[in-house]
């Protein structure tokens, strides 16, 4: 009896296209799934999130400081301070304005990524399982067409030991597999 007759034909490659499901664009999908509102959001997360939009911040507050004690400490220079050293009253309600309403549309704009990463994360989970799912019926075809091989064998009357020995003689490996030892204490 030979070996192939147990194992069933893999499928062909027009029967596993049929089957897989099509290759999404999951950046296009988030994309085109946005709100005006979240593209915003996201816009200015990627760019509060910079090292612009820091010496920026840092520029401007150096400015005004920088100002504003001169102004308040040099008398002789004749600036007039418009936020006086050392409260910065304007300065600080105007940076906690600015934080009051960066913070929760920095917010936003993260939960919108953070969607936009779980998508891609399921997405590259589909892709695993699609390569893995290809991976398996491409093992099944090398079974098959190793069944196949052995059957051919058998009916030219070549033993498993003259087949491994020939491969030997041409310089191949042994690729059959070996029985395990056991493992050392």
């Amino acid at each position: 009896m030979s070996l192939h007759a147990h194992l069933p034909t893999p499928p062909s490659l027009a029967e596993m296209r049929r089957h897989r499901p099509p290759v999404r664009d999951v950046n296009k999908e988030h994309t085109e799934a946005l709100s005006g509102l979240d593209r915003l959001a996201v816009f200015i997360t990627q760019r509060v999130g910079t090292m612009g939009f820091f010496f920026l911040i840092f520029l401007w507050t150096f400015v005004w400081c920088g100002y504003n004690v001169l102004a308040t400490e040099v008398p002789r220079l004749g600036w007039q301070a418009f936020d006086p050293f050392p409260a910065f009253v304007a300065y600080l309600l105007m940076s906690n304005v600015v934080q009051i309403l960066l913070m929760p549309l920095i917010m936003v704009g993260q939960n919108v990524q953070g969607r936009h990463a779980e998508l891609r994360a399921q997405n590259d989970f589909e892709v695993n399982i699609k390569a893995e799912r290809e991976i398996e019926v491409i093992l099944r075809h090398l079974e098959f067409q190793n069944a196949i091989l052995i059957t051919m064998l058998e009916k030219l009357g070549v033993s498993r030991e003259e087949a491994l020995r020939t491969i030997q003689e041409h310089g191949l490996p042994d690729t059959a597999p070996q029985p395990r030892s056991p493992p050392r204490p």
